[in-house]
């Protein structure tokens, strides 16, 4: 059984913001496969089904974003599962627009939703799928900038990236997480990676 976890905000006035970025992708993969992301446990919306012929969990934590490792760790305790068997999607503003970084350990980041899964669960061993939402022009406030609605041309690229983020975890379910990097994981400038 494998957990897969998707960051966002709960309410409908955070549904289309950047922040909602791990939201959307799991919405992405129940629509592919038919699986409902409805019911009500562990302080999340859950549904089972199967991708890429493996039994999972979708999930969307509704604890608001802060407190997302509690809805995770009692997920995993719920299902019996280990943070191995666990793939979180999540927003990602220190990575361009369109970039998907995939990690399975380690890359400390600004995210407050990761800061608690990772909190939470007393390790940071787990496979993390983030994509990029990173500004193109000056914001005084990174934090409200990820709250407010994308714009058009955000929600294309959100759009791509999303389907791409589920092509990642289905080839991290069929192959291997190193598979998946070497295809989605793209190169940046030094300065991005100095931020990582």
């Amino acid at each position: 059984m494998k957990l897969i976890v998707g960051l966002g905000n709960p309410g409908a006035e955070y549904e289309w913001t950047p922040h909602n970025l791990g939201f959307l992708a799991v919405d992405g993969l129940a629509g592919r496969e038919g699986i409902r992301v409805t019911r009500p446990e562990s302080k999340s919306n859950v549904g089972r089904g199967k991708l890429a012929g493996q039994e999972v969990v979708l999930a969307k934590p509704q604890t608001m974003m802060n407190l997302s490792g509690v809805a995770v760790r009692e997920l995993l305790e719920r299902y019996e599962c280990t943070p191995s068997d666990l793939i979180l999607l999540l927003d990602e503003v220190d990575l361009p627009w369109g970039m998907l970084r995939i990690r399975e350990r380690g890359a400390g980041s600004t995210h407050n939703g990761f800061r608690s899964v990772v909190s939470s669960l007393g390790i940071d061993e787990f496979v993390r799928i983030r994509m990029g939402c990173q500004p193109d022009y000056p914001v005084g406030d990174r934090a409200d900038y990820v709250l407010k609605p994308m714009r058009k041309p955000e929600r294309e690229i959100a759009a791509q990236m999303v389907a791409d983020a589920a092509e990642a975890v289905d080839l991290v379910l069929t192959e291997s997480v190193d598979k998946a990097m070497a295809r989605f994981n793209r190169r940046v400038s030094s300065t991005e990676e100095e931020s990582q």
